[in-house]
């Protein structure tokens, strides 16, 4: 079996959520490892459906030998983007649906995959091996500016500018190819001085959500979520940073509200009356007991926001 072994965060939360039955027909958007995807099998016994996809091969292969050992004939599973879900999942047939969102461990852990500055590896970051886009890519190849601009806004880093000039005075000498190599830059022009944060934390982040278009995948994943919902279906949306977390709340928000309004300022003497989509389950985010966060300590950062289609 490929090594793609991912404990799933936050399971007992999702059940909960989502409320597996066995008329139920589910879909997870992030297979990872199948962990989600095999509690709401097992929940939904023994007649529940899963639709699953991922864009990662190796989670995929993984996926269908596990969940076939138990579940064989109740899941169908494709490669691919969530966003593209509602491409071949049929309209209003889910009765919940789940999106687990960043990275998984295995990904993190393999050096090969360039994902973290932990073990030298490639400068990759792809979650889908077959798209043409790398870090290596971007770094080599976008001007200070462009660069930029992906540290500030995906990593939220303040020393995006200096970085990016750094990064394009020293690739004119040598092309960036390994994470440590990039990592050791930061650290250059960054010292850590005692700080238990890698300084290249959050340039990497946004170079990994950059590459895989993690934002744009996730405003159209949501949406086409929503039309793959039956009435009183449920999204379940686990994120792990803030800047996911506000596209998750602002698109609730949105489609919660009974009105709507011209440009994108809201003045109240311009609103025009609609029927909402969705409603919030629960207007805050649901966290992670205690007991799994000292079971999986990358378990912390993780948020669950859960609505309900009307």
């Amino acid at each position: 079996m490929p090594e793609f072994i991912h404990k799933p965060v936050m399971a007992a939360e999702v059940l909960a959520a989502l409320s597996p039955c066995p008329t139920g027909r589910y879909a997870d958007g992030t297979l990872g490892g199948a962990g989600h995807a095999a509690q709401l099998l097992a929940a939904s016994s023994p007649t529940g459906w899963l639709f699953g996809c991922d864009r990662d091969g190796v989670a995929v292969e993984t996926a269908n030998t596990r969940l076939a050992e138990k579940f064989a004939g109740r899941f169908e599973i494709r490669r691919g983007n969530f966003s593209e879900l509602a491409d071949w999942v049929p309209v209003a047939s889910c009765d919940g649906v789940l999106l687990d969102l960043g990275v998984s461990s295995p990904q993190l852990d393999q050096a090969e995959r360039g994902f973290s500055f932990q073990n030298d590896g490639p400068l990759d970051m792809r979650m889908d091996n077959r798209q043409p886009l790398t870090a290596a890519g971007l770094v080599n190849g976008e001007e200070a500016e462009a660069l930029a601009k992906i540290f500030w806004e995906y990593g939220d880093e303040r020393d995006s500018r200096r970085f990016a000039r750094a990064i394009v005075h020293d690739r004119a000498q040598r092309k960036f190819e390994t994470t440590r190599q990039l990592a050791d830059l930061i650290e250059r022009l960054a010292p850590r001085h005692g700080k238990k944060a890698h300084p290249a934390t959050k340039v990497f982040q946004a170079l990994r959500i950059a590459v895989n278009d993690e934002i744009g995948s996730l405003k159209r994943g949501l949406a086409g979520a929503v039309k793959l919902l039956k009435p009183g279906g449920r999204l379940a949306v686990i994120t792990f940073h803030s800047l996911e977390d506000r596209v998750v709340k602002e698109f609730g928000r949105e489609r919660a509200r009974e009105y709507t309004f011209p440009g994108e300022v809201d003045v109240p003497e311009l609103r025009t009356p609609i029927v909402p989509e969705l409603k919030w389950v629960s207007r805050k985010a649901i966290l992670p007991g205690d007991v799994e966060l000292k079971e999986n300590p990358r378990a912390r950062s993780a948020q669950l926001r859960v609505m309900e289609k009307i």
